[in-house]
């Protein structure tokens, strides 16, 4: 038992510990070591350990220096604001170490950012703290009176927990003139009393002999602990049993089983009958737990294993064996049974995480600290020397340390988008035979970096819009995915700037930076802008951030929103009413005037039609559903008016239906056949104007056919080469960027129709709608001037067909513009 000190004297040998502390510590290979008394009160001081690990105090703090144990109870800590390592709870070293001579606690030292591993050990010195102590208070004894003297009995050793010096030094005995003590030296240091008969006993003169026996340690001041020894004299059986040895030296694997045979022991006696008989049993202050592992057969003298061993919790047993005879009295030799365990590998290795994994960054560079691991194995030697491995193709590798300390560190590349996790089964594997293994599951998160642009759904999006929309309204959402995370991912939109007929494209649309969703500025007309580009970003949020772009091709889609114009007869000139003559003398499919119109809208929507709407004599007259040409429908008679009135309706083949009307006015006359035989009379007199008319319908006939044959070999190259790459002659929009560079088809035509005679010409735009121009000469002119006009838009074609009106008098020009699909 430990004495108690008085406050003086406890304070004296604390301060006494921490001097010897002070000149004891020291750091080796590496490693720090201190060495202290236990028992040391809470708080007490160690050591500075930040200046020890060449830390700063600044260092104590911002990289959260503490201390780890191997042990279940943490002894020590780090305080913080001084940098010393401090006693955290009672150190018993008894309880730590049992009864080995050195006591070594090893600490691990754990910094962080970046993480790094630091070996301490602290050596606990013992103190005596723990009197010796007897198993049994009172021992007996019986011994015949007839026992030679010299005989000895050996007694029970006292048992002290605290080590070295401190432990059992020597033994006293109470003075007895027949006993004496002697104490009999064993290897490791150790002593066993022993009763030494030193005058032969007389027990009609003392039955019974009272002793104490007391043990004494080496500490200061000296701690003892006593024994009653009773010692009873009985009277002759005079011999002995002896053992045949006096120690039995036996080696048991410590997975054997129950029941196993460990050996026999032998006594002999040399006493006859029951004196001779010999009964074997353990000694009395054999402990419990070995009679809980072995069982001694008491006749035979063989000793059986009762439970299985573990070489972990004890390494070897001692046990003292007594042989007894049946004598009256009996008497009892002994001998000792030394039982060395033998390890198997038996015990699976441990992976202790010392520090939990930090998060890792995708681009983190190959060697980056994870975190810092240790394994161990309760088994001994080979059984228990423990590699680390980690699955193959892992980015991840454990570099060793020191001791069974390894660093897991990165190996290869990482990808957040791929694995955002990584669950990294670390496998232990021993030496022993066979080896056992264990695995543990570390898990590492991989944070984001911003190494993914932002992705369209689509390469380019097309449009199509339909003009005349309200200013404001959706036009089109694009979609764009960032496989990161995050900042790294959120996306915001943006429209590049370019120009759109020479005006910027934000004044056209705006974007919805969050969503997308873009916008028009104000109502779109497909007569002024047919097509145009918008350039959309999408970039992330991310440092540095990345972007993408993408092309939004916009198609107005034409709306009836046009009416049809009237280019002749012109209404500039004359109103809606043109007035016409005609012969009566005309046939039926006479040709009497020509109405043209043009519609500004696209497709079906400038389809036009002709039809007559009202009419003097209806039966007279009909007007060409497509061409817009009046003509008789039968011959003139003498009964018809003079004059005949046509209302003739324009239509589009739009949806809502647009129309248009004009009034066409005829005058019946008798004598017109004459001007006309004379108009064919000049006509067929060679003359100046006439020559100069037919060369210029000559010159231009030509031109028009080697444009035409110009065209026609381009487009024949044009679709060959299509052909072979593409198996078929084809033209595309797509392929011809028509919207910008526009194909036309040019053919010219000589028509005759009675008296009147009309070259036509018509060109077609390959995107849109085909345009006839026809141009006519009566004859009745008396002018031979001949004029091609290229029109560029409706108020063209009125303008010039309002100059050609004033010039020229009635009925001399009829122009069509005729739009076909």
């Amino acid at each position: 038992m430990t004495k108690r000190m008085g406050h003086r004297g406890w304070r004296w040998q604390q301060a006494l510990w921490i001097v010897l502390f002070f000149l004891l510590w020291r750091t080796t290979n590496g490693q720090t070591r201190y060495s202290i008394p236990e028992e040391l009160k809470p708080g007490s001081v160690v050591g500075n350990i930040a200046k020890d690990l060449g830390l700063g105090l600044s260092d104590v703090f911002s990289r959260k220096l503490r201390v780890a144990s191997e042990a279940d109870q943490q002894y020590f800590s780090v305080d913080v604001g001084k940098g010393e390592l401090v006693v955290n709870d009672r150190i018993d070293r008894e309880t730590i170490c049992g009864q080995s001579a050195s006591c070594m606690l090893p600490l691990q030292a754990v910094t962080e950012n970046p993480l790094q591993l630091y070996r301490i050990e602290i050596e606990i010195r013992d103190i005596n703290d723990n009197s010796p102590l007897f198993i049994t208070e009172e021992r007996s004894l019986k011994i015949a009176e007839s026992t030679v003297t010299g005989t000895r009995f050996p007694l029970e050793t006292a048992q002290d927990l605290d080590v070295g010096s401190n432990s059992v030094k020597t033994y006293t005995l109470s003075k007895d003139e027949c006993f004496s003590l002697k104490v009999k030296e064993l290897s490791g240091d150790r002593k066993v009393p022993e009763l030494a008969l030193e005058k032969s006993l007389d027990r009609e003169k003392k039955s019974v002999h009272h002793l104490l026996l007391t043990a004494l340690d080496g500490g200061s001041p000296v701690k003892t602990g006593t024994s009653k020894i009773v010692i009873t004299v009985l009277d002759i059986n005079d011999n002995v049993p002896v053992c045949t040895k006096p120690l039995y030296n036996v080696t048991v694997q410590e997975n054997s089983v129950a029941g196993s045979a460990l050996l026999k022991i032998e006594a002999t006696d040399a006493d006859d009958g029951v004196n001779g008989e010999i009964e074997y049993a353990f000694a009395e202050h054999t402990q419990q737990p070995l009679l809980n592992l072995f069982h001694l057969d008491s006749r035979t003298g063989e000793l059986y294993l009762t439970a299985q061993l573990d070489y972990e919790t004890g390494t070897s047993h001692e046990l003292h064996i007594s042989a007894k005879d049946k004598g009256v009295p009996e008497m009892e030799g002994h001998c000792r049974v030394h039982v060395a365990v033998m390890d198997i590998n038996d015990n699976a290795p441990e992976i202790v995480l010392t520090s939990m994994p930090n998060p890792v960054r995708e681009d983190a560079p190959s060697g980056t600290i994870v975190a810092l691991i240790r394994s161990r194995d309760l088994d001994f030697g080979a059984n228990s020397k423990v590699t680390l491995t980690l699955p193959k193709g892992s980015p991840f590798s454990l570099k060793p340390s020191f001791s069974n300390n390894y660093v897991l560190v990165t190996s290869g590349v990482l990808d957040r988008e791929s694995f955002s996790e990584y669950n990294i089964e670390i496998t232990a594997t021993d030496s022993g035979s066979p080896p056992l293994s264990n695995q543990k599951t570390v898990s590492v998160s991989v944070t984001d970096v911003n190494d993914n642009p932002p992705v369209f759904t689509q390469s380019s999006y097309n449009v199509y819009l339909k003009e005349n929309g309200l200013p404001g309204s959706v036009l089109f959402s694009v979609s764009a995915s960032d496989a990161d995370f995050g900042e790294n991912s959120r996306i915001y939109y943006s429209i590049l700037d370019s120009q759109v007929q020479d005006v910027s494209v934000s004044s056209y649309v705006y974007i919805n930076s969050d969503n997308g969703s873009i916008y028009s500025m104000h109502s779109f007309d497909y007569e002024k802008l047919k097509v145009f580009q918008i350039q959309v970003q999408a970039k992330d949020q991310g440092s540095p951030s990345l972007s993408s772009n993408v092309t939004v091709h916009v198609f107005i889609l034409d709306q009836n929103d046009n009416v049809p114009a009237v280019i002749y007869p012109s209404s500039a000139a004359l109103g809606s009413l043109s007035h016409q003559r005609m012969s009566r003398s005309a046939k039926a499919g006479h040709l009497v005037t020509k109405v043209t119109a043009v519609d500004a809208d696209s497709g079906h929507n400038a389809w036009i039609s002709y039809k007559v709407s009202d009419a003097t004599d209806a039966s007279l007259f009909t007007v060409n559903q497509y061409t817009g040409e009046v003509r008789t429908k039968r011959a003139v008679s003498e009964h018809d008016e003079s004059s005949q009135r046509l209302l003739i309706e324009i239509k589009d083949d739009g949806e809502p239906v647009q129309s248009a009307t004009v009034t066409v006015s005829i005058l019946l006359e008798d004598s017109l056949h004459e001007p006309i035989l004379d108009l064919r009379h000049k006509v067929s007199e060679p003359s100046k104007k006439s020559g100069r008319i037919a060369l210029y319908l000559i010159v231009s006939l030509s031109s028009v056919s080697v444009l035409s044959l110009v065209t026609f070999v381009i487009l024949a190259v044009k679709c060959i080469r299509t052909s072979r790459s593409s198996g078929s002659c084809c033209t595309r929009r797509s392929d011809c960027d028509d919207y910008k560079n526009p194909n036309r088809n040019l053919q010219i035509q000589l028509n005759t129709d009675g008296p009147i005679k009309y070259v036509e010409v018509l060109g077609g735009d390959m995107l849109s709608q085909s345009q006839s121009f026809r141009s006519c000469l009566s004859p009745m002119s008396e002018y031979s001037d001949f004029t091609l006009i290229k029109p560029s838009s409706t108020t063209d074609f009125k303008d010039m067909i309002s100059v050609l009106d004033a010039s020229l008098p009635d009925s001399t020009w009829t122009f069509e513009s005729q739009q076909v699909r």
